[in-house]
């Protein structure tokens, strides 16, 4: 079975490409955080993800750059490093969420460090990524010591860089894609009336992982709604529910390989399914293949989400229809930027996106329809199939 990788230039290929942006925007230095919710800023500039703790990655204008781990994870990331040329360095603010004290020859307080690099660089401009998880230990001690900086938010900046997909990223995509697919396609038919939606979660975790996915995909645990109330909230915790017969079953799952993700939302039912069910699941999937076909490089998402609400205006759906999500994805399941009517950006080669059909507040219960696109010259080639081959069978 074949299992891409990123290749280890890679990395290097994309601070060169940073520090570039860099220059271009007078930023002297950049500080990403990472943590257990959201590691890919960090893992994508050397590939290192903590375990149990967050971490950091500094890059200097001149490419200088420092990787820096808490205590307990610092001999995996010396395993895991796969940025040529950089330092590797061990921070207390990063460790273990506890404050779990370590008595760890060679550890430095941010504040030092940050003094170290002031005495040997000018810098009047810091960019910083994980805005919304930075935490403020850190970035009082980045104030204090750079008190004549500007810092600025840098996130734009960074998933500038991760919009465009390179031949090894859709290669490793794709197979996230392909082991969620056959997940659902091996899973979904061994659910029976009595599992509990725990059992189901079981039964998906454990098929991703035989299958080759280093976990589940990092946003969140596989999902298993079943009947309205539960399908009704959008992201849950799988419950001791039972599952019954004839019922709404909203599955949301996820695969993380090589730091990248993919994923598939589908509705379920067991049994004789209700007729009112089976149309709305027939007008999310249509409305989202009638997106889908637009979406072209060149085409703006104005006109693929107005398509996508006229569809679901004309057949009595679009008061259930809250939203159209149309986002990036790649080392996070929803990455930005998120494409909408509003913003009108426009679609580009080699950029993989997720769309999705959600229902919602119908009085049988909530679903979405989510798969996994790659736009290439010819248009969008839907790469999870689950969807495409099992909902036609099950409910039309």
């Amino acid at each position: 079975m074949n299992f891409p990788k990123i290749g280890n230039e890679a990395y290097a290929t994309r601070v060169a490409a940073l520090t570039s942006k860099m220059k271009q925007q007078g930023i002297d230095m950049v500080i990403a955080f990472s943590n257990l919710l959201d590691p890919s800023a960090v893992r994508y500039f050397c590939d290192f993800a903590a375990v149990n703790e967050s971490a950091a990655i500094i890059i200097m204008q001149d490419g200088n750059s420092t990787v820096c781990s808490g205590q307990a994870s610092y001999d995996y990331a010396k395993i895991k490093n796969r940025l040529a040329g950089s330092e590797l360095k061990v921070f207390p603010e990063i460790g273990e969420v506890s404050g779990f004290e370590y008595n760890f020859e060679g550890q430095l307080d941010f504040k030092q460090y940050f003094e170290e690099l002031k005495s040997k660089y000018k810098v009047k401009k810091i960019g910083v990524m994980g805005r919304l998880t930075f935490p403020a230990i850190i970035y009082n001690k980045l104030k204090s010591v750079f008190a004549d900086a500007e810092l600025i938010d840098a996130d734009g900046l960074l998933y500038s860089l991760r919009l465009i997909k390179t031949p090894d990223e859709i290669a490793v995509l794709n197979k996230c894609w392909e082991i969620i697919s056959s997940v659902f396609t091996d899973v979904v038919p061994q659910i029976r009336a009595g599992m509990t939606e725990l059992e189901v979660q079981a039964l998906l975790e454990s098929d991703m992982l035989k299958k080759g996915g280093e976990s589940y995909v990092q946003a969140f645990a596989p999902m298993v709604a079943a009947g309205p109330e539960n399908s009704y909230i959008s992201m849950c915790r799988s419950t001791l529910r039972k599952l019954g017969e004839g019922e709404i079953i909203n599955l949301a799952a996820g695969v993380c390989y090589e730091g990248y993700n993919g994923i598939i939302c589908s509705p379920y039912a067991l049994g004789k399914i209700p007729q009112k069910i089976k149309d709305a699941v027939k007008c999310a999937y249509d409305a989202l293949n009638v997106a889908s076909a637009r979406m072209k490089p060149g085409a703006g998402t104005k006109e693929i989400m107005t398509a996508y609400t006229e569809y679901l205006t004309k057949y009595g759906y679009i008061e259930f229809c809250p939203y159209g999500s149309l986002h990036s994805t790649g080392m996070l399941e929803c990455e930005a930027p998120v494409f909408s009517e509003a913003n009108d950006r426009l679609i580009e080669e080699n950029m993989c996106i997720c769309i999705d059909a959600y229902f919602k507040g119908m009085e049988w219960g909530s679903f979405r329809i989510e798969d996994c696109y790659a736009i290439t010259k010819n248009g969008a080639g839907r790469m999870t199939t689950y969807n495409d081959k099992a909902l036609p069978k099950i409910f039309f």
